[in-house]
C-alpha cells in the first residue's frame, strides 16, 4: 500500500481515515473488511490525503513547547466549566437531548457524539475563539438530529449557526497550531 497507514479493525459499521499533523496514517475499518477492501478505501482517497499532507507539510515548524501537565489541567478545568454551559444553552436552542459531556485532549478531534449521545470534546477549544467552541458545540449536537455528515445535517447546523463555514475554515486551518503542542 502507498501510503503504509496503521489499520485499526474494530466492531464499527463504517470506514474512516484521519492523518495526524505529523502526518501518519490511520485507518479505523469493520472487522469484516478485508486488506484489499482497506487498500482500495485509501486509494480512493489518495487526493485527499496528498491534500492534507501537504497541508500539514507547509505549516511551519513549530516554536511553541509542548503544554505542560498543568496548562492540560488548567484547560480542562476551563473546559469543564464553559463547554457544559455552551452544550445546554444550544442543545435547549436546537431542541434536542445528550447524555453526558467528556472533557478530553486528543490530538486529531476537536468533538464527537455517540450513538448514546454522549458528547466528548477537546479541552483546547477553551483556548480558541469562543466562536469557535460554539461552532463544535453545534456540530456535535446536530448528530443528535443526523448521526451523519448529511446535506440534512449541515441544514440543521447552519439554521443555529448561518457562519458555521467561516468558523469551520478557521478551525481547519489554525486548529493544528494547538493540537501540535500536545505531549507526544
Amino acid at each position: 500500500m502507498k501510503y503504509n497507514p496503521d489499520i485499526i479493525k474494530s466492531n464499527r459499521k463504517t470506514v474512516s481515515l484521519e492523518i495526524r499533523p505529523d502526518g501518519k496514517l490511520t485507518v479505523r475499518a469493520p472487522q469484516r473488511m478485508t486488506y484489499k477492501e482497506i487498500e482500495a478505501f485509501v486509494n480512493s482517497k489518495s487526493e485527499w490525503i496528498e491534500k492534507t499532507l501537504e497541508k500539514y507539510r507547509n505549516i511551519p515548524e513549530n516554536s511553541e513547547p509542548e503544554y505542560t501537565a498543568a496548562e492540560l489541567e488548567e484547560f480542562t478545568r476551563l473546559a469543564k466549566a464553559v463547554i457544559p454551559q455552551r452544550v445546554i444553552f444550544f442543545a435547549d436552542m436546537m431542541g434536542v437531548t445528550y447524555n453526558k459531556i467528556s472533557i478530553r485532549h486528543p490530538k486529531t478531534m476537536w468533538g464527537s457524539c455517540s450513538s448514546k449521545g454522549n458528547l466528548s470534546f477537546s479541552c483546547l477549544l477553551t483556548q480558541m475563539p469562543p466562536e469557535i467552541l460554539d461552532s463544535v458545540v453545534v456540530h456535535e449536537l446536530s448528530h443528535r438530529k443526523h448521526m451523519n455528515h448529511s446535506k440534512e445535517f449541515y441544514a440543521e447546523i447552519l439554521r443555529v449557526m448561518p457562519d458555521y463555514y467561516e468558523r469551520e475554515r478557521w478551525l481547519k486551518k489554525n486548529g493544528v497550531y494547538y493540537s501540535r503542542r500536545l505531549p507526544r
